[in-house]
């Protein structure tokens, strides 16, 4: 099962240039049993592999921006401890209402996307490598707290702020998202959240499934793939902010009957 949902993971997530991380962790919790915390840990280290056999062939499609992806990935690193460190502070339901939200907020930033325009004047020279370092910082927190790349956050900025095409930021965000998920993902497991014993199948999968995703994104257009997803990232979130609200309430009555 864990090889199955890597391949899912990887392949949706380089066709889309998102890593796989909204994907991997609900399945990994729904079939594998795993706690929201081993979730996000666990998919985090996967991640890793997602970035690396993804970003194949964008860079064989000359699709990287190298420097920019470097740059960003430099920042990433810095923030994705402290999100991972977060993370294991917070509570399961806390945690699980958080990754619901986040969950809407990305299928929504998915379909708005080719709806919004990049800039008139697209931003270069020192202010260039100011916002990078500033969305590298977030995104980094973002990935370690959240056990994702960051992908859809750093494409649409890339899209948006910098002018980039989309190949281009895909392509540019798969590369970026491998040493913050590294760095998050080896806190992760230092604090003992990432499960072993399907991790290897889970890393197995994604191998062939980002390479796979990763090549027939340079010849697809992904705007129906892009509302099926958006759909199911929507439908996830809701089932996880409810579940979360229903832990609490009974958390909380817990305590105030005394136990």
């Amino acid at each position: 099962m864990s090889f199955a949902i890597g391949v899912t993971g990887g392949f949706f997530g380089s066709l889309i240039g998102l890593g796989g991380g909204l994907i991997i962790i609900p399945l990994m919790t729904k079939y594998l049993c795993l706690s929201q915390r081993q979730a996000h840990g666990t998919s985090l280290v996967a991640l890793v592999f997602t970035g690396i056999f993804g970003s194949v062939p964008y860079l064989w499609y000359h699709h990287t921006d190298l420097p920019s992806a470097l740059t960003l990935a430099l920042f990433a690193m810095v923030t994705a401890h402290l999100g991972a460190h977060y993370c294991h502070k917070l509570s399961e339901f806390r945690l699980k209402r958080y990754f619901g939200i986040f969950l809407i907020g990305m299928a929504f930033l998915i379909m708005v996307k080719p709806y919004l325009h990049p800039l008139s004047h697209p931003i270069e020279g020192l202010f260039k490598w100011m916002t990078l370092g500033g969305v590298g910082l977030m995104v980094g927190f973002l990935s370690g707290l959240m056990g994702i790349g960051g992908g859809a956050l750093l494409i649409t900025s890339l899209v948006l702020l910098l002018g980039y095409n989309q190949h281009l930021a895909q392509g540019t965000s798969l590369f970026a998202m491998i040493p913050g998920s590294a760095v998050g993902g080896w806190t992760h497991w230092k604090n003992g959240l990432v499960v072993t014993d399907h991790l290897g199948g889970l890393v197995g999968g994604i191998i062939g499934g980002a390479f796979l995703g990763a090549l027939l994104a340079q010849h697809m257009p992904g705007s129906v793939l892009r509302i099926v997803f958006a759909i199911i990232l929507t439908a996830l979130g809701y089932r996880y902010i409810k579940s979360s609200l229903s832990k609490e309430k009974r958390c909380n009555e817990y305590t105030q009957c005394g136990f």
